[in-house]
């Protein structure tokens, strides 16, 4: 799995960061996700996916070939 955000659409909601902390977080200046692990281990999978699909604005990426 591969994690790509598209900063622009991002609207800071945060979903991401409480669902995935360990992958996920937030810019302080404007609340912007951050990737911490853009390929995350087999453990954080689910939440990864759970954190993807809560995105209000669509911003989170994944790509399940890898």
């Amino acid at each position: 799995m591969r994690i790509g955000v598209d900063e622009d659409r991002c609207c800071g909601a945060g979903q991401c960061a409480l669902i995935a902390p360990e992958v996920f977080d937030q810019r302080d200046e404007d609340g912007i996700v951050v990737v911490l692990d853009d390929a995350p281990p087999e453990d954080a999978r689910a939440a990864v996916r759970e954190a993807a699909s809560v995105c209000p604005a669509a911003a989170i990426g994944l790509d399940e070939s890898r």
